[in-house]
């Protein structure tokens, strides 16, 4: 055949083609030798405050205490309003969290005894995948630094047990394991004595009652410690802190620093932390490749004055199923990835789980209900937010639901005193349009009857779709009530 101009023309310019894909390959390679982060899964730094109240940093409104860090975080991400808890109190709320799943479907709940308390002998089932087990069949480094919560007197049941490579922390909540019969003034006028708190670093107990005063410098440290040590490779981070749960402890350094005196100065001392985590990240060049989420368990306890947090203009408090319980503030930050902004669609910390698992390629568990929606079209391009609906446990019973504006409510409960808590009953329901009265101020049921048959279908939909699981947490056989 012979070669005419026309196709050694052809010839030369596929030749050059080539040479030019070879080129650009070679280019690529050399680019992602220079910069091992692109080819990294991305970080996880999950940072979980306990009982801080939506309002209490200033990006979401508070006057008096001082949160840079955590302003800095919202302005360069995304700061969602509408973001909810699925139980008012730690061990529920914890376990939703890691779970992806209602606590009612795992028996993390109960009407009996709300949390895990120092003598409890169960925690966590076996059968329930936490999203540091699906990490780390990934390849993702895990640890779980500060408050667990969520069982301790087997070690199956540690975070070690249930996909942490690392354990530095206290087991279960700052104000267990009590020393002596406590008041209300000695709450607030908190010493370390009075609580037998212990602080584990794996399975193993390094330092009896732990120093309370220094628990938010030290779980940063240890955080620091983590991302230093694995930077290397992908790495889940769950800094769970102890504070603003009361007893409330503060450092030397931030003692007496905020004008809203002690609480301030705790939620002070976490916002530093938060600068300093991030300041690690930055200095080892993992910026730009860490997901970091900001969120609290639950609302403030309200029962111990100033000592407690604020929920904004929300109503309620830890322990109830109003707004200001169960409604907390969320922060999602990674550098040039996410659209930036104030997002009011609904979500939840059952996201968390689902979200996680579509930005690292970990599994999600398709053998079992799950409860959370994926937020990475709302994280990377705004899009409406897959999640319409919340529903509102008390212990094992539902006591709301909210679909879009209109949450209606079957029970409500309120604080009847220290440490008291009653529960009230609504025939018929009470209903609020979320919209026009966040504050959930104005019952509306007579001027929207339909919502309120539409809302009650939901409920009943959703109790007849639910399996509970065996109660877990309520007392049993060598499960003695705690002393104090």
């Amino acid at each position: 055949m012979a070669i005419t101009m026309s196709t050694f023309s052809e010839y030369k310019i596929e030749k050059v083609k080539v040479l030019l894909l070879l080129m650009m390959m070679m280019l690529g390679t050399i680019s992602s030798a220079q910069n091992p982060q692109a080819r990294k899964k991305p970080n996880i730094v999950l940072i979980l405050a306990d009982d801080m109240g939506y309002g209490d940093a200033s990006v979401y409104g508070h006057p008096t205490i001082n949160t840079p860090n955590i302003d800095q975080l919202a302005h360069e991400g995304q700061r969602w309003t509408n973001f909810y808890v699925a139980a008012s109190v730690c061990t529920p709320s914890r376990a939703a969290l890691l779970t992806g799943r209602l606590p009612i479907r795992n028996g993390m709940c109960s009407d009996k005894r709300r949390v895990f308390w120092s003598s409890s002998v169960r925690g966590l089932p076996a059968d329930e995948i936490t999203i540091a087990e699906s990490l780390k069949d990934v390849g993702y480094a895990t640890a779980c630094i500060g408050k667990w919560h969520l069982g301790h007197k087997d070690t199956k049941y540690l975070p070690t047990g249930n996909g942490f490579d690392y354990y530095y922390g206290i087991p279960y909540s700052n104000d267990m394991n009590k020393t002596q019969k406590m008041t209300k003034v000695l709450y607030q006028n908190p010493k370390t004595s009075y609580y037998n708190v212990p602080l584990m670093e794996g399975e193993e107990i390094i330092e009896r009652p732990f120093e309370q005063h220094t628990a938010t410098k030290r779980f940063t440290q240890q955080a620091i410690k983590f991302i230093e040590e694995n930077k290397r490779s992908p790495f889940f981070l769950f800094l769970s802190h102890s504070m603003p749960h009361v007893p409330l402890f503060a450092s030397q350094s931030f003692e007496g620093k905020s004008e809203r005196g002690l609480y301030g100065d705790v939620i002070e001392e976490i916002d530093w932390s938060l600068g300093q985590v991030m300041q690690a990240l930055k200095a080892e060049g993992l910026e730009e490749n860490t997901l970091v989420i900001f969120t609290s368990d639950n609302g403030p306890w309200k029962m111990l004055d100033q000592h407690g947090g604020s929920a904004g203009q929300f109503r309620g408090s830890k322990g109830e199923t109003w707004e200001g319980s169960m409604r907390v503030p969320a922060i999602f930050r990674w550098k040039g990835k996410l659209k930036n902004g104030i997002i009011r669609d609904m979500a939840a910390t059952l996201d968390v789980f689902p979200t996680i698992c579509k930005i690292t390629g970990a599994s999600f568990p398709d053998d079992r209900e799950m409860d959370g929606y994926d937020l990475t079209p709302t994280l990377f391009e705004k899009n409406e937010s897959g999640r319409k609906e919340m529903f509102f446990y008390v212990g094992r019973q539902l006591f709301a639901v909210r679909k879009g504006n209109f949450k209606l409510h079957f029970k409500t409960r309120g604080i009847a005193g220290f440490r008291k808590y009653y529960n009230m009953e609504h025939t018929p329901p009470l209903l609020f349009h979320l919209g026009e009265d966040p504050s959930e101020q104005y019952n509306v049921a007579d001027k929207y009857p339909e919502k309120v048959k539409e809302l009650r279908q939901l409920a009943e939909n959703h109790i007849s779709g639910i399996k509970p699981y065996e109660d877990q947490i309520a007392p049993r056989d060598g499960d003695e009530i705690d002393r104090y």
